[in-house]
């Protein structure tokens, strides 16, 4: 996985929650139900749930129908963006980013977000200024978000010094934020600081499950620090739980690369 793809698991859509199937119903009878606010409200409710199960095509269905419903709704136009993300549609992404802040242009939350598609677009400059908006505004309550999303941009554009500063802002707010600990874990390995990429993927591992991600930097820093025992146990986890994954193909290439070196 890209380090940039990452970024998307950034991403927080706060105060929304998947609903149950009377509430879709609820929300489909507009006859009986006058208040289109609600039932957009409902219909983005009823969107997340569905990506969360990954109907996406149902999840933009309830999507579109909300902002039809409620063209001021921001909860519609930001789930709308983060689907579009996940499809890799980012002209899209951002087309409904920049609607949402035609709305509520100081949201620290839109800001942050808008910004991490920035930085998987490659446009770091402006990325970096969208995200600078988050974590310097007094009403963001969770300025580490900013912070380790600020960190993982800095990060692929290979200005390790400021990437780790802002990673360690983020740990320093929220010590178990998972993103931030993968992303230090990450600069570890980049900066050939494998003892610091293992500690920092053994506190990733603490608080979440291993991804394919994960279990490769953990492998490339076992491998360094001449551990065969884990380095192989790793390699194998990584092949049974993630055997499709780009970073099982990684692995399978340096194992290739190496056999032609004896």
């Amino acid at each position: 996985m890209n380090q940039l793809i990452r970024i998307i698991f950034i991403i927080t859509i706060t105060g929304l929650s998947a609903c149950s199937s009377k509430q879709e119903m609820t929300v489909d009878k507009q006859v009986s139900e006058p208040d289109l606010v609600q039932a957009s409200a409902l219909n983005v409710q009823l969107a997340l749930g569905y990506i969360e199960r990954e109907q996406l095509g149902v999840a933009q269905e309830k999507l579109e129908k909300a902002i039809e419903q409620n063209d001021e709704n921001v909860d519609a136009y930001t789930t709308m963006a983060y689907l579009k993300r996940i499809i890799k549609e980012y002209d899209e992404a951002e087309d409904y980013y920049l609607q949402a802040l035609d709305i509520t242009s100081n949201d620290p939350s839109i800001h942050n977000n808008y910004g991490g598609l920035l930085c998987q677009m490659g446009r770091y400059e402006d990325a970096l200024e969208e995200i600078k908006l988050a974590y310097e505004s007094p009403f963001y309550e969770t300025p580490y978000l900013a912070y380790a999303n600020a960190g993982t941009c800095l990060l692929d554009v290979g200005d390790y010094e400021q990437a780790e500063k802002m990673l360690r802002k983020a740990l320093r707010d929220q010590p178990k934020y998972a993103g931030a600990l993968l992303s230090m874990a990450d600069l570890g390995v980049k900066t050939e600081k494998y003892l610091m990429a293992r500690a920092y993927i053994q506190r990733y591992h603490a608080v979440a499950r291993p991804s394919a991600e994960s279990l490769w930097l953990q492998i490339q820093a076992e491998k360094a620090l001449g551990a065969e025992e884990h380095y192989l146990n790793y390699a194998k986890q990584l092949l049974k739980q993630y055997p499709d994954s780009d970073e099982a193909g990684m692995l399978e290439e340096m194992a290739r690369n190496e056999r032609i070196r004896e």
